[in-house]
């Protein structure tokens, strides 16, 4: 993989709207949200999954804020399912009855996601400022597995809810659910905003993977669960989104597409809207999905490193907002230099007040 031969993508994360019902203070969606009237039409969305298609995409995730808040969606899920690309959505899950599952199983939908924001309703109605939320969760969960579609509990996890990992495991088991992803929240967006607040301890974290490795061997074959590492604790970073334009990319509601999805807060990138240049256009030689693609952008440590092809030099956002370079080693590798610098960060940020933050929501940030 290099910046002249790119190869192919396989996936695609399509932020319909940034609309949402909730107001998570965790949310990776931008501060700028974009309103209603910013949005793509659906014929812009379906000349952009043809494209996708054309281009030998093999999965779209279906993502927002809240993407059944668009009365499209069936359209535009049948459109995927036509050109058999699959379809995941991801959804909070809180506007979802059993019609609409139906209807969407039937236009061709081949997987649900459901956040939970906390295993207990009133950590969930406190997350997500929403009452009833988390009774209203569970009756579309289970409105997924009567439709007989595959189910995903995703649990993001923070100082606010860290102590309900085991509970979250429960909860899928109960719920039928073929994956759990305890996901960790990363910190870009809302969540860079509320880092004080959502930050976990170290020995929190550590008795929350202590809690996922034994329930992983436990229920091997019965509940696969995915782990997403906190990152300021990590020895090693993660890919970004499996290497910076290596594999797959994301395209926000008015059409820009990028690499991953906190990319825009590298100010020297420009980004190109899908709704106006051709999709394959964009990945093979676009100068900013070039920018960081493959290794030769890299400096040392990241040059010389023998994993410089298993992460890439971890996430280009998160070199930008610690050490003020997006082409520096992610500070989350104990190789950086600033690899001390990001864990003192940590333990500070951990000590935050934990009610201090500002809730997701178009127009302002609403503080608690």
């Amino acid at each position: 993989m290099s910046a002249s031969d790119p190869g192919l993508p396989i996936g695609i994360l399509a932020e319909l709207t940034h609309r949402c019902t909730l107001q998570c203070a965790y949310c990776s969606n931008p501060l700028e949200l974009l309103k209603a009237d910013r949005e793509l039409g659906t014929d812009a969305w379906v000349s952009i999954f043809e494209q996708a298609a054309d281009l030998g995409i093999l999965q779209v995730h279906i993502s927002g804020g809240e993407p059944t808040l668009r009365r499209d969606l069936p359209e535009l899920v049948e459109t995927l399912a036509r050109r058999g690309v699959y379809s995941n959505l991801i959804t909070a899950g809180v506007g979802v009855d059993a019609r609409m599952v139906e209807r969407l199983a039937r236009a061709g939908l081949d997987h649900v996601q459901i956040s939970f924001q906390g295993a207990r309703p009133e950590t969930t109605e406190r997350i997500g400022r929403l009452r009833g939320a988390h009774e209203k969760k569970l009756a579309a969960a289970r409105a997924v597995r009567e439709a007989d579609l595959p189910l995903t509990v995703n649990a993001p996890i923070h100082r606010r809810n860290i102590d309900e990992v085991e509970l979250f495991i429960e909860l899928a088991l109960d719920l039928g659910a073929e994956r759990l992803e305890i996901a960790n929240v990363q910190y870009y967006g809302w969540a860079l905003l509320n880092r004080a607040a959502l930050m976990p301890p170290r020995e929190a974290m550590e008795r929350q993977i202590a809690v996922v490795e034994a329930a992983r061997t436990a229920l091997r074959g019965v509940l696969a669960i995915d782990f997403v590492a906190p990152d300021y604790y990590a020895l090693y970073p993660k890919a970004c989104m499996g290497g910076w334009a290596r594999d797959a990319f994301m395209i926000t509601p008015d059409g820009t597409a990028m690499p991953c999805h906190g990319a825009a807060a590298i100010p020297h990138l420009a980004f190109e809207n899908a709704a106006k240049v051709p999709l394959a256009a964009i990945w093979t030689r676009s100068p900013a999905f070039e920018a960081y693609r493959g290794t030769d952008w890299m400096k040392d440590p990241c040059r010389s490193c023998e994993r410089r092809e298993i992460d890439f030099g971890g996430c280009r956002c998160q070199a930008m907002a610690l050490a003020g370079d997006a082409a520096a080693t992610d500070p989350a590798c104990s190789l950086s230099p600033l690899h001390g610098r990001i864990l003192a960060l940590a333990q500070e940020e951990a000590a935050g007040d934990i009610d201090d933050v500002r809730h997701r929501r178009i127009g302002a940030a609403e503080p608690a």
